[in-house]
């Protein structure tokens, strides 16, 4: 499967006085992708994950590297892939692009979680299979 592929308009709120997107909303940004992904890839919301299930998705590593800077009234395309799906974790690059600018890439790793206990737990056999749809085939 392709890479998940979001939108995101640089808004006034993301820049700074200079009218470049400030690095703490690409933070932000990355995590909207990933609740996005849930949401639409994965099929399963953070408000079932969370409030439903009981479960939780914490960030475990976090490298950003911002490549060209974005300015107000640019258009995003953020797009996800994973790198690595472990017992509990999940390992994916994030990269933003504007036309055919590399804005942003990001390596993330998340751990699902009883969000109860705060101990890392399995991922569920339906999270798992949804989540090696977006695993890059690079390494076959």
């Amino acid at each position: 499967m392709a890479a998940f592929e979001t939108r995101q308009d640089v808004m006034f709120q993301h820049c700074d006085p200079a009218g470049i997107v400030f690095y703490p909303r690409y933070v932000e940004m990355i995590n909207a992708v990933v609740e996005q992904w849930f949401a639409r890839g994965l099929e399963v919301p953070f408000a079932e994950l969370v409030m439903v299930r009981r479960k939780g998705v914490p960030t475990a590593r976090l490298e950003v590297d911002f490549r060209a800077p974005s300015r107000l009234g640019d258009v995003l395309v953020l797009s996800l892939s994973v790198t690595r799906i472990g017992k509990s974790s999940v390992t994916f690059t994030v990269e933003a692009h504007c036309e055919d600018q590399l804005r942003l890439t990001s390596c993330v790793t998340l751990v699902h979680v009883d969000a109860v206990e705060l101990k890392s737990e399995p991922w569920p056999d339906d999270l798992r299979a949804r989540i090696e749809l977006f695993t890059l085939q690079a390494s076959l």
